[in-house]
């Protein structure tokens, strides 16, 4: 009898520091086919920039944070996002010089989106804003961001928006090409289309 109230005793006390240990964050992390371009125009026609590397994770103390989300409900997180101005491919040699000259490539390597709050709603679909910083030619300014929430082909979490950036307003001059006859306007528009699985690293 006193054996098995003891052992009863052990199973409660494994049970609770069980119950007491939290769970692992859970970790998600860019799947192929995410994508993230800039459109642009100028006085000649309109262009489009695209990243060909983009390094991005969310990291939350919510194991359900994709269902979560997909319901609508906020959820603890962080998000980062980054990807290197060398890697923005214009389609056209010189304007991805010129483009790098603008951004000062050989000075400030990233730019970076990183999260500080946001908020979600639930209606036809589940959208909301994020508020953070926009770290872009070694100038940080804050910045909302509206997004879609959705889901991905393998079930993982979808997140589809555009932004409009006044380069300018981060000390970055538009670029000009031919002698000056063609100038670049100052606003460009980010658009992503982010698909996020379990598992990964944070992107630091």
């Amino acid at each position: 009898m006193r054996s098995m109230i003891s052992h009863l005793a052990i199973s409660a006390a494994a049970l609770v520091l069980i119950a007491a240990t939290p769970a692992a964050p859970a970790t998600l992390s860019l799947r192929e086919g995410s994508k993230l371009w800039f459109d642009g125009t100028s006085t000649l026609r309109s262009w489009t920039c695209t990243a060909d590397q983009i390094d991005a994770a969310l990291s939350s103390p919510d194991e359900a944070v994709i269902a979560n989300t997909l319901d609508g409900r906020k959820v603890a997180g962080t998000v980062q996002v980054d990807f290197p101005v060398s890697k923005l491919e214009c389609k056209n040699g010189t304007m991805n010089e010129h483009m790098g000259k603008a951004l000062k490539t050989k000075e400030f390597s990233s730019i970076r989106f990183t999260m500080q709050s946001y908020e979600v709603a639930k209606g036809g679909a589940v959208t909301g804003t994020l508020q953070g910083t926009l770290q872009l030619s070694g100038k940080t300014l804050p910045i909302a961001v509206p997004v879609t929430f959705g889901t991905a082909a393998d079930g993982g979490l979808r997140v589809t928006g555009k932004v409009p950036v006044k380069m300018t307003d981060w000390d970055v001059k538009p670029p000009t090409l031919m002698m000056g006859t063609i100038k670049v306007g100052p606003v460009v528009t980010v658009n992503f289309d982010l698909q996020l699985q379990k598992g990964g690293t944070v992107a630091q």
